[in-house]
């Protein structure tokens, strides 16, 4: 396990926070993703001050979204922000081995995964995504409220981790929910 981590959990809510401001904002400056950062990620390997579970959805851009540079965000995205043993296995390599104290499941309006689980009853592998999502929404049928709670399922099914338990106890790893609301661009921690 790494030693020194590259943030606390509360500094790395705040970076993500001022990150989406500048995303909003449409300023410039955003992350630095420069050949002298590149080749510093190189010659000393990523540092990254979150872990990022977020949704494919080509719109779901978290190095965009939070204004993040190369080496900053460790990212992790199937359709609809599920959780299985793939991304555990990402989250706690990433949680243990590089320092990172925060876990974020960026959710997003207009999902359509979890339309898709609300509203039809998909064919082929899609499936064991949405069966997924329903497990964590029951009878929801609103999107909005639906994705929410696809989110804090995912939140609970990361906590559920012995290694992640053993890790938020020994470095104070934090694991929390939010929606980045495709829209207006902003992000709202739930």
């Amino acid at each position: 396990m790494r030693e020194t981590p590259v943030c606390t959990a509360a500094d790395a809510i705040y970076k993500l926070a001022a990150g989406n401001l500048k995303y909003l904002n449409a300023e410039n400056g955003s992350g630095d993703i420069s050949r002298r950062i590149r080749m510093s990620t190189w010659a000393k390997g990523q540092s990254p001050y979150a872990i990022i579970v977020t949704c494919s959805d080509s719109r779901v851009i978290p190095e965009n979204i939070f204004s993040a540079g190369i080496g900053e965000l460790f990212v992790i995205r199937l359709a609809g922000n599920v959780i299985d043993d793939h991304q555990l296995g990402s989250i706690e390599y990433a949680a243990g081995h590089l320092g990172c104290r925060l876990v974020v499941v960026l959710g997003h309006t207009h999902c359509g995964a979890v339309d898709a689980a609300i509203n039809s009853e998909p064919a082929g592998y899609i499936r064991y995504i949405t069966d997924e999502i329903k497990k964590a929404i029951g009878d929801e049928t609103d999107p909005y409220k639906a994705s929410c709670l696809n989110v804090r399922h995912s939140v609970q099914e990361i906590e559920k981790s012995l290694c992640i338990h053993n890790i938020k106890e020994e470095t104070g790893l934090r694991v929390v929910g939010a929606m980045y609301h495709i829209e207006d661009g902003s992000v709202e921690f739930l």
